[in-house]
């Protein structure tokens, strides 16, 4: 797309196939087809003064409404939740390939645990864990009657979530809770007459009641925010995990107003029946809430924290971010105030006593991202590893041996000869579309296309249920998905090899790509170590990062790796910084040799809440150390200037006039395109040069997070691959950026010999192709008509592409097939 005196080039995709709407930025549709297409034209431009270029491609993929450009919600939406990624990130199960989500059994012979997306019961005196369910849904969060002869627990269907009661011997499914809404984390009550759980089918995350033995269900909380993890006690007061305005853990019981005696477990009159109607046959009252609140504990955004009620009710054990890392804590209920400090440091999840009260079994990663079993004495003492001696997955299971290989092409940060082993994304279902994992590495779970995937350096084992199981791979955004079916034997080895064809050779045509935002350990399950960062690069053809450290609020984590880099060889990596203020603007920051303080300031954070600072003293800062300062993920609505819409940053615009804003992140999946797009355009218009940058804003510390590099700028650099030439590019606006089309829009000059769009990469295939005395984005042409050439690559479907001048469509192409 030109703009007015600063043309840049936009294209839209439309239907992109399966893996690339999972590759790629929601901004179009589904579908399920790949495109190749080369275009290439020469046509006056309507312009008579000398322009700069800039160039921006978007693949428009999967756009959750009509109209909305970036990322919303895959799951149903809670209402009042403003960042989804934060709800379906923090709050929702995880997948793991270790056990997770540990509930000893009432006789505590056995623990229930998840792992690889099902629920395993593990017999304490053998160590086997045997599976339990086996179903193509994903399995967590599992509870046990006080009979021990049911089980509950979360189905996750990848969009949706439920609650489902089996038999604890034959695994046989009794009872659904499917409500339109999430429905989370089921407890049932010390005398097994009713199941509590969480769910959204009034709008908000409430606690809910179900009666066993009617079916009847009735909310116990109904206030704004979020109430998750109900946990009830033998006096039928209840212990919660309350989120709005900071998340605390309470003790819940009957108002006096209501008739149901005062709010401390001591004044609970009646037991559970009273509290929540639960008496075996009794009807649910309306005076069964409880909107009686006592803090426990307060904090913010403890992302990970799931508290756990002893077996008598006098405590809880419950993990909790400090600066320095999780706590794992025991709190009396009585005397909230004080804790025992049963670890810290590491990063305990889901903690569970054992039924004598003596123990606490909690989950933890260990450093190659496998969650291990752990219990440790109530009263303190050593960690003990809980071993698992074997695995009984029930049927036979296959090994695969998968392969990824690069055709003639190559990819970008992970070179490689024709034919060798390449790092790639995979993802793996089994027979009847369970996904299947390595064991090791982190998972992760899209938000966009809803497939669980992890990365290969080219070479990795699986453990499937024997018979059909589907193999798909890409590198990045250049390669469309390639995918195989083959039938895996039980007790043997299956050999998968996939090749992969890139479409364009980033490289080879004088380009590197970047994400210049997002964040290593943010709040997620793992922790993870900057190394970790390389494989899920290479994995995406990725040559430059910059993850950014910021705040979780209050807490200001990862500061122990500020100034480690990756230089010797692509991928190249080093840390910036966000700074925000939530009034001004966020801002990134890189190339700056020493941290700013503060990282935040104004409304919305306790500290600085009146600090008054502007945004331009941050940018200076960087100027004055020769660093580069740019606005992040700008703009969320698709028309900020609509009457009535707002959305643009309140200092931005004052910035940009003045020169400060060296780039503006054009593209982000949590902000809409369409919107910062407009507004960039406007600085454009007032010859206000402002280099378009990209940046994805995802988490890699969580399970549910798209791929790093799903939007990237990619700078051109020649035939150099070093930080002081992409850095000099990238602040020139020798750049496009993209979330799947491969661009190469060159004004005036001729086109270069040969088939137009054919072998500007060195591979002979489609693709940009450099044209002779062209003038790609970042330089400027003379007044005048002039003539322009486009070519375009892409993995995808490309809808339309426009060529603006002034504000104007003057050109425009549309129903860009497949081409294979």
């Amino acid at each position: 797309m030109l703009t007015p005196s600063l043309p840049a080039g936009v294209l839209m995709l439309k239907k992109p196939s399966a893996w690339g709407a999972f590759a790629a930025v929601p901004l179009a549709v589904e579908s399920s087809r790949h495109a190749l297409r080369s275009v290439c034209m020469a046509r006056p431009a309507p312009r008579s003064a000398c322009v700069a270029l800039t160039l921006a491609a978007t693949a428009l993929l999967l756009v959750p409404a009509p109209g909305t450009g970036q990322w919303r919600n895959r799951y149903p939406q809670v209402r009042g939740y403003g960042h989804h990624v934060y709800l379906e990130g923090y709050e929702l199960p995880l997948l793991t390939n270790g056990p997770i989500d540990p509930a000893p059994s009432p006789d505590g012979r056995q623990i229930a645990f998840a792992a690889r997306g099902w629920i395993w019961l593990l017999d304490l005196n053998t160590g086997t864990a045997r599976r339990f369910t086996t179903g193509p849904g994903m399995d967590s969060r599992p509870a046990w009657h006080p009979s021990g002869d049911r089980l509950a627990f979360v189905r996750d269907s990848d969009h949706d979530t439920r609650i489902v009661i089996a038999d604890a011997a034959s695994g046989d499914e009794i009872r659904t809770i499917d409500t339109p809404a999430l429905d989370l984390d089921p407890a049932f009550s010390a005398n097994g007459s009713t199941l509590y759980y969480t769910s959204g089918q009034a709008g908000t995350l409430d606690v809910w009641a179900l009666d066993l033995a009617t079916g009847e269900s009735v909310p116990v909380t109904t206030e704004t925010g979020i109430e998750l993890k109900p946990q009830p006690l033998p006096d039928g007061t209840l212990v919660l995990l309350a989120k709005r305005g900071g998340d605390r853990v309470e003790l819940r019981s009957q108002s006096a107003e209501a008739g149901g005696g005062a709010s401390s477990r001591a004044g609970a009159r009646g037991g559970e029946a009273a509290r929540a109607g639960a008496g075996a046959g009794e009807t649910f009252r309306p005076e069964a809430l409880l909107s009686d609140a006592r803090v426990l504990v307060s904090g913010n955004i403890a992302s990970m924290a799931r508290p756990a009620v002893s077996p008598g009710g006098a405590s809880i054990a419950v993990n909790w971010p400090t600066e320095a890392g999780w706590h794992l804590r025991v709190h009396d209920i009585a005397q909230p105030g004080a804790s025992v400090l049963l670890t810290g440091g590491g990063l305990p999840l889901t903690p569970a006593w054992s039924p004598d009260g003596e123990w606490i079994y909690y989950s933890e990663a260990d450093d190659s991202e496998v969650m291990q079993l752990k219990r440790i004495r109530a009263a303190g003492g050593p960690v003990h590893d809980v071993e698992i001696r074997a695995w009984q997955w029930g049927d036979g299971t296959a090994r695969l041996r998968i392969r990824t290989r690069l055709a003639p092409g190559g990819s970008t940060s992970a070179p490689a000869d024709a034919g060798s082993l390449a790092p790639a994304r995979l993802s793996v279902l089994g027979p009847n579309g369970h996904p299947a994992v390595p064991d090791e590495g982190a998972v992760h779970f899209d938000g966009a296309g809803g497939r669980v995937f992890f990365y290969s350096p080219g070479l990795i084992e699986v453990t499937v249920p024997a018979g059909e199981v589907t193999v798909s791979a890409v590198q990045g955004l250049a390669t469309p998905e390639e995918t195989v079916t083959v039938s895996a034997t039980a007790g043997s080895m299956t050999e998968v090899t996939l090749e992969l064809t890139p479409v364009w050779d980033a490289r080879a045509a004088g380009w590197a790509s970047g994400d210049h935002h997002f964040h290593l350990n943010y709040g997620g399950p793992y922790h993870l170590d900057p190394e970790d960062m390389v494989p899920k690069m290479e994995g995406e053809a990725l040559d430059f990062a910059t993850p950014l450290l910021a705040n979780l609020h209050n807490r200001y984590e990862d500061q122990d790796l500020w100034g480690w880099q990756k230089a010797d060889a692509a991928p190249f990596i080093r840390f910036g910084q966000e700074i925000r203020s939530h009034f001004l603007g966020h801002i990134g920051l890189l190339e700056i040799p020493e941290l700013h303080w503060p990282w935040v300031w104004g409304p919305g954070y306790e500290v600085y809440g009146t600090d008054d600072r502007t945004n331009s003293e941050v940018l200076d800062y960087a100027h004055d150390l020769g660093g580069m300062g740019y606005y992040v993920h700008p703009v969320s609505v698709p028309d900020p200037f609509a009457a009535g819409a707002g959305g643009v940053p309140v200092e931005i615009v004052a910035d940009a006039v003045m020169g400060d804003v060296d780039a503006l992140e054009v593209m982000c999946l949590w902000s809409s395109f369409e919107g910062t797009a407009a507004l960039w355009h406007r600085f454009l218009n007032l010859g206000v040069t402002i280099a378009p940058s990209a940046g994805t804003d995802v988490m890699l510390n969580l399970y549910r997070t798209m791929a790093v590099g799903t939007t990237r700028v990619y700078v051109h650099t020649g035939d150099r691959l070093n930080w002081p030439a992409y850095l000099a590019g990238l602040r020139a606006g020798r750049s496009f950026v993209t979330n799947g089309p491969f661009l190469d829009f060159r004004v005036g000059g001729a086109q270069g010999d040969g088939e137009a769009g054919r072998g500007g990469d060195g591979t002979g295939r489609s693709g940009p192709e450099p044209v002779a005395d062209g003038t790609r984005p970042g330089g400027v042409v003379p007044p005048g008509p002039i003539t322009w050439t486009l070519h375009l690559a892409t993995a995808t479907e490309v809808d339309t592409i426009d060529i603006i001048v002034n504000g104007r469509v003057i050109a425009s192409h549309s129903a860009i097939e497949a081409d294979f």
